[in-house]
């Protein structure tokens, strides 16, 4: 390869003119200068490559509704949408998993964890429908077995019709912990939120995720609104409703932290909790911006997230790590967070946040996810540092993208599918939700 590699290793080291080399699914070497001997060499031609991007919170199916409560706070969002989300089946499910997994996949995603929360009575097969169109595209995929269990009638904000009871959320979440294959799927525990799951589902919830090794995950601190709801229920903050349920530790992350106070931030950091930070969805929301210089400096594993293509119209996970750059400097000023530290978000801090070591760095031993992007283009045009560049003029379309050195896109187009073939069957399936 005669490319600029990013590695993204500890040292932060970059080749210039670079090659990697891969060897059954795994990085073997990198390096810069005289090429090590392979059966195939491909000439990327002064391409930038990078760690595959870490999608670190998302709901796919939320891309069946996408523009819909243009004007809505999250409370007043969730609470027009729920009612449409309540038809969810197995068949818009897939559907939707091809749409959003695609977008990511064309955005340099080769990891996505997907927060499905919502298993209306009678639906089935919704998991297994995201994680059979992740294997068909050819993406890795941690699924979440998600829940909620607090309806209206019981002061929630989901209505009744969309909930869950305890006993039978817990017996799905352990049934679905049977559909990690170790490799390219993953499971997670995942009761949805302070506002939609009673406190004896999280605690219990974190129990089962410890019996079964899995990690737990949760949207936190996302809006005022949020923390009113906790005082009010709970007589306490979000953090404070955290480390009551038993969810301060390094096994959790939790999506959004936004409303974090100085108190709130050390603990996170003292407790090793991950923070999944969704700039774009915050802004589309009205939330607020995240305190992501202070997180990192307080030693918080923090990765990037789209979240859901409702609340933020677009799975394109580059364009979350310039998103990134600017919320951070917008509150920060221009020294808040420098370009190549917003990629290492959407890389090695989305697989920190997932608990995952062997990718989101292109390092010996770790698997070879890699991401191809071409510098030929007008955007990069008198880019003196490439890296800076890009990050600075995305987003972009991804020219070329591996996982474990399979290709899975290959010229901006994903390999395994037809993308005018998927938009036409979820243009069939979002009119269901009109």
């Amino acid at each position: 390869m005669n490319a600029h590699v990013v590695t993204m290793d500890d040292a932060g080291t970059e080749y210039e003119g670079g090659w990697i080399l891969v060897e059954d699914g795994l990085v073997k070497d990198a390096g810069a200068g005289a090429k090590p001997e392979a059966d195939t060499a491909h000439d990327l031609g002064g391409a930038v490559v990078t760690p595959g991007l870490v999608n670190a919170h998302h709901h796919l199916w939320q891309n069946l509704t996408r523009a819909r409560a243009q004007d809505e706070d999250l409370f007043g969002w969730l609470k027009a949408l729920y009612p449409i989300w309540s038809a969810i089946d197995e068949e818009a499910e897939y559907a939707a998993a091809r749409v959003g997994l695609a977008e990511l996949a064309l955005s340099g995603c080769t990891t996505v964890f997907d927060h499905h929360y919502l298993f209306p009575p009678g639906a089935t097969g919704l998991l297994e429908a995201e994680i059979r169109a992740a294997c068909e595209l050819g993406v890795r995929i941690v699924a979440a077995r998600g829940s909620m269990d607090l309806g209206e009638s019981q002061g929630g904000l989901p209505p009744d019709g969309v909930v869950e009871t305890r006993d039978e959320a817990l017996s799905a979440t352990e049934a679905a912990a049977r559909l990690a294959d170790g490799v390219q799927v993953e499971i997670t525990v995942a009761p949805c939120s302070p506002f939609s799951v009673t406190e004896e589902l999280m605690t219990e919830s974190a129990e089962l995720a410890r019996k079964l090794g899995l990690r737990l995950h949760t949207h936190l601190a996302e809006t005022v609104e949020e923390e009113d709801y906790c005082r009010r229920l709970y007589s306490c903050t979000p953090v404070e409703y955290l480390e009551r349920v038993g969810w301060l530790a390094e096994d959790v992350w939790c999506a959004h932290c936004v409303h974090l106070s100085d108190d709130d931030i050390a603990k996170l950091g003292a407790h090793d909790v991950g923070v999944a930070h969704c700039p774009t969805s915050n802004m589309r929301l009205g939330a607020g911006i995240a305190r992501v210089r202070d997180l990192l400096d307080a030693g918080v594993r923090v990765g990037l997230g789209v979240d859901g293509s409702a609340s933020n119209e677009r799975s394109d996970l580059f364009l979350e790590v310039k998103q990134s750059l600017l919320v951070a400097r917008a509150r920060g000023g221009p020294k808040a967070l420098t370009a190549r530290e917003a990629l290492r978000l959407g890389t090695r801090g989305g697989a920190a946040v997932l608990g995952r070591d062997d990718i989101g760095q292109l390092s010996p031993g770790k698997r070879a996810d890699l991401a191809v992007w071409r510098t030929d283009g007008l955007e990069l045009g008198g880019a003196e540092d490439l890296v800076a560049g890009l990050v600075f003029s995305g987003p972009h379309r991804v020219d070329r993208l591996y996982v474990g050195g399979e290709e899975i896109v290959r010229d901006g187009h994903v390999v395994r599918a037809d993308e005018h073939e998927i938009a036409k069957e979820h243009r069939v399936q979002a009119e269901r939700f009109g």
